[in-house]
This record gives C-alpha cells, sequence and structure tokens, in this order.
C-alpha cells in the first residue's frame, strides 16, 4: 500500500514540476529559480487526524490515495490584450487672453497672439460670417490657446451678452457661436437723494447709469434743480441676466417711485423690450413715452453749446444719445414715415410724423431696417434704425430731435408725444401695471412705500 501511495505522490509531483518548467521555458531561458526548484521537489502527504476532538474518524491511507484526484498537466497562462487601441495624448495648450482697448482691431490683437497673417486672414473670415466685426467695442475679449510650438488649435471672440464666437483648427477651420441661457434676476434698492440722483445711486449701491434713464424719462415733469430740497426717498425695482455670478449685458429698470414736493412720481418700464414707459403721479396716468435708446447714455442736452467738431458756439436743437454702434433705435411715439434717407451733417436719417404738426428725427444712424418704407406707420417702441455715426459726428451715437411747426422743441419736455402715445393706452392696463409693480417692489424690499391716491387701485 504504501508503495501505491508514494507512486501517486510521484506523480502528481512530476505534473507539477513539469508545468512550472513549462512556464520557465516559455518565459525565460534563464535557470530556473530557487523557489520553483524547491515546489518541483515538493511531496505530497496524507491528511493529519484532528486532534482533541471527542469523535476520530479513521481514514485508511489507501482510500485518500485511490480517491485523489488526477490533476493531469496544468494550463500554460494565457496574457489577455485588449483590442480597444490607446488613445493619444493631446499635447499641452498655452493660452493667451487679452480685452480690446480703445483704438485696436481684431488683426492686431491676433498678431500680438503670434498668428501668422494667413492664419489672421482666416481667423477674421471665420468670424466675420459669424459677427459683425464692425461692431467691436472695448471691452470685448480675444482668447487664443495654441501649441507649445505656436501652432493655433481655438480663437474665441467674447461679445455683448456672454456670447462667444469659437474658431477651431483642425483638417479645415470650423466656427461655433456659444449663446449662454441667462437667469433673469429681479433685485431692489432705495435710495436718499442728498445732492444729485447719480451719487445717491451710486453710494446705495445700486446701477448708478439709471440716472441716465430717471433724468430722460422726469425731465419733462421734476425740475431737479429747484425742486429737489435733499432727503428725497428713491426706490428702484430692476432686472439683471446672469449666468452663474456673472451678469450678461446692462441691467434694466422696471419700476423707480420718486417722492419730491410732496407728490409720488412713478415709473413703469414694460418687460416685452418695447421700451414704451408710463409715468404716473399721485397714482394717476401722466404721460406715456418710449426711449430712443435703451439704456443709452445722454451725452448731450437740448440748447446752446460749443459744437464738438466746428468748435463755435451753436444752437443744438435736440439731444444726442451716446451708444454703442449697431444699438437699435426705436420710434417714441406711434406715428407715420415720412422720410428716409441722408441729410448732411445728420447723416442717415429716419423722420416720423405724429399727427399734422409734430415730428421726431433719428439722425447719424448706421442702417435702416430693409422693410421699413415710407408711408408706413409704426408703434411706439419700433425699431427705426441702428445708432451709428453718419455725417457730421465724433463717434456713435444718436441725435434725436422734436419739431413742432418745423420748430425744434426739447425732447425732454414737449408733451405732445405723449398726448400721442397716450390716445393709444389703455389706462386700466397701466393702472394695473402700476398695481403689480407696487406689490414686487414691496415684496423684495420687504417694506410699503408711501401710498398716495390709491383709491382708483
Amino acid at each position: 500500500m504504501r508503495l501505491r501511495t508514494l507512486a501517486a505522490g510521484v506523480a502528481i509531483a512530476g505534473t507539477v514540476s513539469g508545468a512550472a518548467i513549462a512556464i520557465s521555458d516559455l518565459l525565460s531561458k534563464e535557470p530556473v529559480p530557487p523557489e520553483l526548484a524547491q515546489a518541483g521537489s515538493w511531496m505530497p502527504q496524507g491528511p493529519e487526524a484532528p486532534r482533541n476532538v471527542d469523535i476520530l474518524v479513521t481514514l485508511p491511507a489507501t482510500a485518500w490515495a485511490e480517491d485523489a484526484p488526477d490533476l493531469g498537466s496544468l494550463p500554460l497562462l494565457q496574457v489577455a490584450f485588449a483590442d480597444r487601441p490607446v488613445s493619444a495624448i493631446e499635447p499641452p495648450l498655452s493660452t493667451w487672453s487679452r480685452d480690446i482697448a480703445p483704438g485696436e482691431t481684431l488683426d492686431f490683437l491676433l498678431s500680438e497672439a503670434g498668428l501668422a497673417a494667413p492664419d489672421r486672414a482666416e481667423v477674421a473670415l471665420a468670424l466675420g460670417a459669424e459677427y459683425d466685426l464692425r461692431r467691436l467695442r472695448p471691452g470685448h475679449s480675444v482668447t487664443v490657446a495654441s501649441t507649445m510650438d505656436g501652432s493655433p488649435r481655438t480663437v474665441a471672440l467674447a461679445v455683448e451678452d456672454g456670447v462667444r464666437i469659437e474658431v477651431v483648427f483642425g483638417e479645415r477651420l470650423s466656427t461655433q457661436v456659444v449663446t449662454p441661457d441667462p437667469e433673469i434676476v429681479t433685485l431692489a434698492g432705495e435710495a436718499v437723494i442728498d445732492s444729485s440722483i447719480f451719487a445717491a445711486l451710486e453710494e446705495a449701491g445700486i446701477p448708478a447709469r439709471f440716472s441716465v434713464d430717471l433724468a430722460q424719462m422726469l425731465g419733462g415733469t421734476v425740475d431737479f434743480r429747484r425742486e429737489m430740497a435733499g432727503g428725497e426717498a428713491l426706490r428702484l425695482l430692476w432686472r439683471e441676466a446672469r449666468v452663474g455670478e456673472d451678469r450678461i449685458g446692462q441691467p434694466e429698470l422696471a419700476f423707480a417711485a420718486l417722492e419730491i414736493g410732496g407728490s409720488l412720481c412713478e415709473i413703469v418700464w414694460p418687460d416685452d423690450g418695447s421700451g414704451q414707459a408710463t409715468i404716473y403721479v399721485d397714482g394717476e396716468v401722466l404721460r406715456v413715452f418710449a426711449q430712443p435708446v435703451e439704456g443709452a447714455r445722454l451725452s448731450s442736452v437740448f440748447g446752446r453749446r460749443t459744437h464738438p467738431v466746428f468748435g463755435n458756439v451753436r444752437m443744438h436743437t435736440g439731444v444726442d444719445f451716446a451708444a454703442a454702434r449697431g444699438t437699435p433705435v426705436q420710434s417714441t411715439a406711434p406715428g407715420r414715415v415720412s422720410f428716409i434717407g441722408w441729410r448732411g451733417g445728420y447723416g442717415r436719417v429716419v423722420e416720423i410724423s405724429h399727427g399734422s404738426d409734430t415730428m421726431t428725427r433719428y439722425a447719424h444712424l448706421s442702417a435702416v431696417p430693409e422693410d421699413l418704407a415710407q408711408g408706413q406707420r409704426v408703434a411706439a417702441g419700433d425699431v427705426i434704425g441702428r445708432v451709428g455715426a453718419t455725417g457730421t459726428a465724433t463717434g456713435p451715437n444718436l441725435h434725436y430731435e422734436v419739431l413742432v411747426d418745423g420748430r425744434p422743441t426739447d425732447p425732454l419736455t414737449d408733451d405732445r408725444l405723449a398726448e400721442a402715445a397716450e390716445s393709444e393706452a389703455d389706462d386700466t392696463a397701466a393702472l394695473s401695471r402700476l398695481a403689480e409693480a407696487r406689490a414686487l417692489l414691496n415684496e423684495n424690499l420687504g417694506s410699503e412705500i408711501a401710498e398716495t391716491t390709491t383709491e382708483r387701485l
């Protein structure tokens, strides 16, 4: 019996030893490692009897030897390789970025970023297909990503409202426009006017540019120099478009309430983009007015002034609004287009008749809508042109005039346009908008505004 057991052990040991030698021959021609040689001399032993148990079962050695499985030859190890190709490693990129400064061109910035002339020409063509490069202005930015050897990979132009035009270099140039999806946030604030509206807004942390809108809207209703005694309360509600924490574009006023001289002056701006605002005094509709350029800076008022081009003192027959080239220009009241064309120093002009005695003139325009025609009727807030610098102008702006019986009048004080707009206004709807604006302001401020003549509300 012992011989049969020994034979089985030798067979198993031989099999294991043979497998070890085969593996060794496959992987290397070096001598067998000591560990593998030791495994080759291993001899299996029978199972030891369990100790410290109450019941002991003894199996004969022959039973273990006969029932031992035939291991045969062990299979060789197989190495598996992945079918998918190894992804290419992207080379590191360097990024160059800068805002456009006054007087600089796109070609100048691309040259400063290290692009060769042929690449600059291709990028300009690609960007120009998606965006009018004549509208570039300070504050827009250019970002160029290049490989370490200076080869451009992407060029991105960031313009207004968070829009980015990206040019990607590859087998051929490709262009994509990335437009953010902003969230509209409503904000409110209070200010006390001691010296000027501008200073009061700046001190209260409210966009100071709103002072231009307020001066334009209330210029014909409130005499700021004579009626402002100091300590007047101003409450504002405005909207901002944001992407994350970044504000996109300019904020827009929604509601303003100014307590002055014992009266409450309020303005409600619509949220439909028409720019047609309604002015109330003590809860009653006073006038309806549409701004010719949304959010523009009032750069010159009506009256005598030193001409910015000729240098002599002469009458300024309108008001000027400084704005970026291409900014939409809107009709301030309903009427009929009476003229489209050029008028000397005015440059490209659109004129609108409002009844038989009143006309508005919009000058220095860069463009006019193709579908706008002489004799066509327009409503307050309709786009009738784009801000430009045609004619005698030192920069992009809108020259806005109001003529009554052919004579220029101050656009900020004349009431004829308000009467024309009021004839088409729904008084009930206007009062409803005022109530909604007041409620929204109270909700955002957490306090109530002064109630004056609210019986109709």
